[in-house]
């Protein structure tokens, strides 16, 4: 297992083929918040997101924040209160799509992204950011800052992008090479019950 410090968005695409399943990451730079609604509306009712995603990192996230005021332009000003994760599996149909469409390098939240996700995200050069579920108040801690909230009437599920600092660690659950540390427990577990099965 290598360590690596990642800074998001990436410009060289080779910076995720450094990454290997298994390896630790430590994020600096911004990250992107999104979740159900906010896919849904850019995939399923064909809407252009108003932020830029290339070469971007995508944190499931439905953050609970506090708005504290408006910016010159109308949009809400936030502060932070707990910023957590949310299961990645159900967004599992988006993965093709950010990629392709958007350019989007790295997607991270709770639970993994099944097989499904796993040659989209090796054809497109994504890799999969495991997150510990229940950190959220050491992850809020690493989050600098909200920098900017779009699509507010989607309140929380809106696209949040966040300026972080020492992010992580995280650990690769998948990576641009098509391997998956969730298959790979699949598997063993499944072998593991032929295995009691075979003893009764």
């Amino acid at each position: 297992m290598a360590s690596h410090e990642v800074t998001f968005p990436i410009t060289d695409p080779a910076e995720i083929l450094k990454l290997r399943a298994g390896d630790e990451v430590t994020v600096q730079g911004h990250i992107i918040g999104i979740r159900d609604r906010t896919q849904i509306r850019i995939f399923d009712q064909g809407v252009e997101p108003p932020m830029d995603l290339g070469g971007g990192f995508l944190l499931h996230t439905a953050p609970n924040v506090r708005k504290v005021g408006e910016d010159a332009e109308g949009h809400g000003k936030y502060e932070k209160i707990c910023i957590g994760t949310t299961t990645s599996a159900r967004m599992v149909r988006f993965t093709e799509g950010l990629g392709e469409q958007y350019g989007v390098r790295a997607i991270c939240g709770k639970g993994g992204f099944p097989d499904v996700a796993i040659e989209p995200m090796q054809r497109l050069g994504m890799v999969y950011f495991a997150i510990v579920g229940g950190a959220a108040a050491l992850e809020t801690t690493q989050i600098e800052e909200i920098e900017e909230v779009l699509w507010e009437e989607l309140m929380p599920e809106c696209l949040w992008k966040f300026r972080v600092k020492d992010f992580g660690p995280l650990i690769v659950g998948i990576d641009a090479h098509g391997n998956s540390l969730y298959h790979d427990v699949q598997a063993r577990a499944h072998d593991k019950l032929k295995e009691l099965y075979a003893r009764l």
